[in-house]
């Protein structure tokens, strides 16, 4: 689930970048999920399975045996925030900036809805302040014109620190980089039962 989490956060920054718009339901689960601090299950900090069908799907895709299904960029995305996320654990001052930043919004989203342009900002410049310092840099592929627009790289830059969010669940579930290699048949019969669910 944690991987879908992260494959969710990776496919929307892909709908922002190449087509300006968003889903909104899978958009508010991963966004929802920076704010979910203490979850008895890795499921609720999603707010259940069904909120995480784009990334079950997504997952599916990228890992099943049809190459020609395989996105890319998404593929460079995860593995780019899996790396960063890493580098990030080792910042306390980063993680310290992170959890301010998450306390700014959360405080936001008391007065405004979760999506709310304010509280989208405010994540976003988090990202910008604390994983962005960081190098290698994501570079998120795109129609220009989508990516210039504020509202959109605001977007962009909330779901790739939704993304982080995601990779520290991942690592916490006992998941490395290492399991895309090995443990690639495991994890689809798991993202298909999982779908079954949904």
């Amino acid at each position: 689930m944690a991987l879908a989490g992260l494959f969710q956060a990776t496919a929307l920054v892909s709908q922002v970048a190449k087509r300006g718009m968003v889903d909104h339901a899978p958009f508010e689960s991963s966004i929802r999920s920076l704010f979910v601090r203490e979850a008895e299950r890795t499921e609720d900090v999603y707010g259940g399975v069904p909120h995480l069908r784009l990334g079950l799907e997504v997952v599916q895709r990228q890992l099943g045996g049809d190459a020609a299904r395989r996105d890319v960029d998404l593929t460079r995305y995860t593995i780019a925030l899996l790396h960063l996320e890493r580098k990030v654990a080792k910042r306390k001052e980063l993680l310290d900036k992170i959890a301010e930043g998450l306390e700014q919004a959360n405080r936001q989203s008391q007065h405004y809805p979760l999506t709310h342009e304010n509280v989208i900002a405010r994540l976003a410049d988090t990202y910008v302040n604390t994983i962005s310092t960081l190098t290698p840099r994501i570079m998120v592929s795109g129609e220009h014109g989508h990516l210039q627009n504020p509202s959109n790289a605001s977007k962009v830059r909330a779901l790739l620190l939704a993304g982080i969010r995601s990779a520290v669940l991942w690592k916490q579930s006992g998941g490395s980089r290492l399991h895309f290699l090995l443990q690639r048949r495991r994890l689809l019969e798991e993202t298909q039962r999982l779908l079954q669910r949904v």
